[in-house]
């Protein structure tokens, strides 16, 4: 029996650090082929060419796709899906995988989906379900969604979102956070490791700062980092800062931050790219998290660290309780750090749990693993069934007020 190729694609240090545990049990099963297709910011110098980070882990990539326009604008973000597009086409005809895994929401998995879908090529779509009002990955990620056939989202709520949008059920799966693995299999750096390793003091109070572009605003991203750089300053609160993503203005705010870490550089650092175990490291280690990242979400509940989540980037996700959430108003994100380095808000979300983590027992990839292997790809498996939700059709809906 030959072994079924599994074809993994990731796009950048984010999703990469969630995909690593699934590839590794991908590859150490001998009834499955891995398969890697690296594109997007891993391939921009700017980014720190994270696929070599890939490869250092002992992966061999079967395909780099160069896709990404450096324009920073909302019509380089469609151009460069048109250009994945073409390259995924003849990448999926020359690996000829039996199954392609996408994870997430970024814009350039448009182009793997759709290539996919009209070579017959079934989709595994993992974090499906989800929302993120603010941002274009909510629609992204939907329609990933409908050209998969088969899912595995991080909550029972998510699962059944998945399938209020008609999928079947039993192609349905809620496992968890398969990044969450990695909190029980890497063995963390101390705070000297970790100083050591950034080169920079994590004396007190410091943050993990990652800020991406809200991309269903037009133009906001300038004014939202000043604020939040001025409410850095105004509480005292030093700052490890990770690159915003290769969105619409992604660029602007890091060269904005960039300017900021040159003129205060012994109480502030940018870094292109940290790796898994330096950023899940620093997720133990510093004080907060401040910005608008899914990870203050689903990765940080599992220290009990607390998070400001700014603005609407993230709204409508399913939020432990030390998420705090603020606007874009540097009073808003000042009051927020204050509250956060409170020993009152710190004794509050000590007995609290993480909603992404499932079993808590490390082994969501595992599970996955197992369903990428012996789910039957046959001809029924493309030809979906749309499964309705019964209702009352001569019932009016009902729709809430406008705020």
């Amino acid at each position: 029996m030959s072994e079924r190729r599994i074809c993994v694609v990731t796009t950048s240090r984010a999703d990469y650090g969630l995909l690593q545990g699934l590839m590794q049990a991908i590859r150490e099963d001998e009834a499955l082929a891995l398969q890697v297709i690296a594109t997007g910011m891993h391939l921009c110098p700017e980014f720190g060419l994270t696929y070599r980070a890939i490869e250092q882990d002992g992966f061999r990539i079967d395909r780099k796709i160069e896709m990404l326009l450096s324009a920073d604008s909302d019509s380089a973000a469609a151009k460069s899906v048109g250009v994945g597009l073409l390259a995924f086409a003849d990448a999926l005809v020359e690996l000829s995988p039996d199954l392609i895994v996408v994870l997430g929401d970024r814009f350039e998995l448009l182009a793997a989906a759709i290539a996919a879908l009209l070579a017959k090529i079934p989709i595994a779509h993992i974090h499906g379900g989800e929302t993120s009002q603010g941002a274009v990955d909510e629609g992204v990620r939907h329609a990933v969604t409908k050209m998969a056939s088969l899912h595995f989202a991080a909550t029972e709520a998510y699962r059944l979102r998945i399938i209020q949008m008609g999928e079947e059920p039993c192609r349905v799966f809620a496992f968890g956070a398969p990044g969450l693995d990695a909190l029980h299999q890497i063995e963390l750096l101390t705070e000297p490791e970790l100083e050591a390793r950034l080169d920079f003091a994590l004396a007190g109070p410091i943050a993990l700062v990652t800020y991406h572009p809200v991309t269903l605003e037009r133009d906001t991203a300038e004014r939202q980092i000043e604020n939040l750089l001025i409410a850095l300053r105004q509480e005292r609160v030093r700052a490890v800062f990770t690159k915003a993503n290769a969105d619409a203005q992604g660029r602007l705010i890091n060269r904005r931050i960039a300017r900021f870490c040159q003129d205060h550089p012994a109480d502030y650092r940018l870094y292109d790219n940290l790796g898994q175990r330096v950023y899940l490291s620093c997720l133990r280690q510093v004080d907060l998290m401040i910005g608008n990242s899914s990870s203050g979400l689903i990765e940080a509940p599992s220290f009990k660290l607390p998070v400001i989540n700014i603005g609407d980037r993230q709204r409508g996700r399913i939020k432990a309780a030390n998420v705090i959430d603020v606007g874009y108003s540097t009073e808003e994100i000042a009051a927020g750090i204050r509250q956060a380095l409170s020993r009152a808000w710190r004794e509050k979300i000590q007995d609290m749990t993480n909603p992404y983590a499932g079993q808590g027992d490390g082994k969501v990839n595992f599970h996955i693993k197992e369903q990428l292997k012996q789910v039957e790809l046959n001809e029924a498996f493309l030809k979906k069934q749309f499964c309705d939700i019964p209702h009352n059709i001569h019932q009016r809906p009902h729709f809430p007020a406008a705020p």
